[in-house]
C-alpha cells in the first residue's frame, strides 16, 4: 500500500519531469538565441556576423542552418530536463516537509523554509546534471550539422579523453551560485501563490481548482522567474 507522503513525492517526480520536459520543446529556440549570443559566436560561416540583437540572430539561425538549428541540443536537453526537474521537485517538496515537521507551527512555510528546500533541491540536481548541461552547452554551439546522436557520441568522447570523467562537471562550481536565482525564485513564488490561494478561497466555498487557478499559479511562476533571473543574472554568463 502506497503511503501519502509516498504518493506526493511520486506526483513531484512527475509533475517536474513533465513540465520540465515541455517547457524544455517550446523554449528551446530561445534557449539556443542566448547561448549564441552570450557565446558571440557566428552561426554563420564566412563574411556573416552574429547579431547582438536577439531576433536578428534567431532568423540568422535559420537563413544558414535551417529551422533545424533552433533545436540544436534538445535532444540531451530533454534528457538533462525530466531527471533534473523531478529531482528538483520531488527534492523541494521532501525537504520541506522534513523542515516543517521540526518546527512550530508557527514557523512552517516561512522564506528561511523556502530557501532552504530551494537551495538543497538546486545543489542536489545540479550535481547529477551537470554532465548532461555540460554537452547540451557544447552541442548547441557546434555550428556543424549531422547525425544527432552521433553528435553527442563524439562530444562525450571529446570531454573525456581531454579532461577524464572530472571534466563532465566543469561549470559545476558556477552551477552552484544559480541556487541563490532559484531560493528567490522559489521565495517569491511561494508568497505569491499564498496570497493568490488566499484569494480564492475567499471568493468561492469549495477547493476545486480551476482553469483560472492554474493560469494564477502560472503567472506566479512567470513573475518570481522573471525577478530572479534579473537579480541573479550574472550567473548566467558564469554558467
Amino acid at each position: 500500500m502506497v503511503s501519502g507522503e509516498e504518493w506526493r513525492t511520486v506526483i513531484h517526480l512527475v509533475s517536474g519531469g513533465t513540465g520540465g520536459t515541455l517547457g524544455a520543446i517550446l523554449t528551446c529556440p530561445f534557449e539556443v538565441v542566448k547561448t549564441r549570443l552570450q557565446s558571440s559566436q557566428s552561426s554563420c560561416p564566412g563574411p556573416y556576423v552574429l547579431s547582438s540583437n536577439p531576433w536578428a540572430c534567431l532568423k540568422d539561425i535559420v537563413k544558414c542552418e535551417g529551422l533545424s538549428g533552433l533545436f540544436k541540443g534538445l535532444g540531451p536537453n530533454l534528457l538533462g530536463v525530466a531527471p533534473a526537474r523531478a529531482m528538483y521537485f520531488c527534492a523541494y517538496s521532501w525537504t520541506k516537509d522534513r523542515v516543517n515537521v521540526c518546527l512550530p507551527v508557527r514557523n512552517r512555510d516561512t522564506p528561511f523554509v523556502h530557501v532552504l528546500s530551494a537551495a538543497s533541491a538546486g545543489f542536489t540536481a545540479s550535481t547529477l546534471t551537470n554532465p548532461i548541461w555540460l554537452i547540451k552547452t557544447r552541442l548547441q554551439l557546434d555550428r556543424n550539422a549531422g547525425n544527432s546522436y552521433g553528435r553527442i557520441r563524439k562530444c562525450v568522447a571529446q570531454i573525456y579523453h581531454k579532461h577524464g570523467l572530472v571534466g563532465f562537471w566543469k561549470g559545476v562550481t558556477a552551477s552552484y551560485w544559480g541556487i541563490s536565482e532559484t531560493a528567490i525564485h522559489f521565495v517569491i513564488y511561494e508568497y505569491l501563490k499564498t496570497k493568490c490561494l488566499s484569494r480564492q478561497t475567499h471568493s468561492r466555498t469549495d477547493n476545486k481548482k480551476s482553469l483560472a487557478d492554474f493560469a494564477g499559479f502560472m503567472v506566479c511562476g512567470a513573475c518570481s522567474k522573471t525577478f530572479a533571473t534579473v537579480v541573479a543574472y550574472p550567473h548566467g554568463w558564469l554558467y
